[in-house]
């Protein structure tokens, strides 16, 4: 496998801040080493990208088998009854079509139900995808998909259907003892919960192959994304790197420094911007690094907006080191509100926004790069994460009374003044 590496090699070290002033410039035109030369690191990933699937190793079913479960004009529809998201392939137990190539109203269906979904669950995303073209809204869709479901089944709030797998297959036992030798140390999460969350990323690792060789999933997040990874030729690395960012909460809730973080960030935020980015469509080479920062900037957001939501996970993702120069301890953090009242905590905060405005900036430099009928996307969505970050400056640091978000009127407004500057004002 050909490891990731960035175009100068220089260490992620390089990024970080150099002192405690939140004034200080960051070296952020370097890019990220991920693996850094580092031997084990390497073996780990040539373990998950392996991860395949074969036409000869599971059940694979016709699609001339569908002809005997039409129903009509509600045949593969992807809204039930009761205004539920159905998957128009739930009923298919096999995990492969026996058939190359699906004729395109399947395709179609995968896409809606892709489109579903992001319209349910992508909340600030939704927003900033539906004005995209057609062809590039159906892409992003389908790769949303793909990540919340990799998401969900990580934090635990989706279960995975994979026909014939379990987390007690021989294949699943060996993935799992693979990665916690390599990695050299014991789960962080409950030993079961462990197993059967590790084996449902592993097995949604082997739908993740289909979209990159000759069979198809019966999924139609797999289905869609497949076509997508076709359509515009979505390297699968980032892909990879995306799920092991979501197995490293399985094997990590702490990290000791900004660096430690920003290689978590990359691999579970970076990697999407730099997918979009192929869908979005680019010439200048400098995209990649813009769209770097521009992943790091929304999962520094997020960590900071999700802080008491982890803390009930027993997972802290703000540095250790960086806390402890405030003053600042774990109790500190688990005693709620009271933190607010800490002389370290709002000194932080502003520290940690001032860092993550800096990446902000830089990404602001990715737009003016990207194809013109796409730039709307990634400028709405940027917007969205700085009001929320505004947001919770404006509330001193309080990230613990309510979940900071933003209201649909406030979505709709933000998105129409981004939509007027891009379409009349060339933004």
């Amino acid at each position: 496998m050909q490891t990731l590496r960035a175009p100068t090699g220089n260490s992620m070290a390089e990024r970080q801040l150099s002192d405690s002033d939140p004034e200080v410039e960051y070296d952020l035109g370097k890019r990220i080493s991920l693996i850094d030369n580092d031997v084990e690191s390497i073996q780990i990933e040539r373990v998950r990208s392996a991860v395949n699937l074969t036409k000869e190793a599971v059940h694979a079913i016709s699609i001339t088998a569908l002809e005997t479960i039409r129903e009509g004009a509600v045949f593969m529809g992807v809204i039930g009854s009761r205004g539920e998201l159905v998957n128009p392939f739930s009923h298919i137990d096999a995990a492969i079509w026996s058939e190359n190539d699906l004729p395109e109203n399947m395709i179609d269906a995968a896409y809606d139900f892709c489109e579903e979904l992001t319209r349910r669950e992508a909340g600030n995303f939704y927003h900033s995808f539906k004005y995209l073209p057609d062809l590039e809204r159906r892409a992003i869709m389908a790769y949303y998909a793909f990540c919340r479901r990799a998401d969900d089944i990580a934090d635990g709030d989706y279960i995975d259907y994979f026909p014939g797998g379990s987390s007690e297959q021989l294949e699943s036992i060996n993935y799992r003892t693979k990665i916690e030798r390599l990695i050299d140390s014991s789960p962080v999460v409950e030993r079961s919960s462990y197993n059967d969350r590790m084996s449902q990323l592993f097995y949604f690792r082997k739908k993740l192959s289909t979209a990159y060789g000759e069979v198809t999933s019966t999924d139609p997040i797999f289905i869609a994304l497949k076509d997508t990874v076709d359509t515009f030729g979505i390297p699968r690395q980032l892909l990879d790197d995306m799920i092991s960012g979501m197995e490293e909460d399985f094997h990590r809730n702490r990290y000791e420094t900004f660096e430690d973080l920003y290689t978590y960030c990359y691999k579970v935020a970076s990697t999407v911007g730099l997918v979009c980015i192929e869908i979005y469509g680019y010439d200048d080479p400098r995209a990649s690094e813009f769209a770097e920062s521009w992943g790091i900037y929304m999962q520094l957001t997020n960590i900071i907006r999700d802080v008491a939501e982890d803390l009930e996970r027993n997972r802290i993702y703000l540095p250790i080191e960086d806390l402890a120069r405030f003053g600042i301890s774990e109790d500190d953090l688990r005693g709620g509100k009271e933190i607010l009242k800490h002389p370290g905590w709002m000194p932080f905060v502003s520290e940690y926004i001032a860092r993550a405005d800096k990446y902000r900036e830089r990404a602001m430099k990715l737009f003016p790069l990207l194809d013109k009928s796409s730039r709307y996307s990634p400028a709405a969505m940027t917007i969205f994460y700085q009001s929320i970050m505004n947001k919770i400056n404006k509330n001193k640091g309080d990230v613990f009374s309510e979940r900071t978000q933003l209201s649909k009127t406030e979505k709709i407004g933000l998105a129409a003044y981004i939509y007027i500057r891009h379409r009349f004002f060339g933004l």
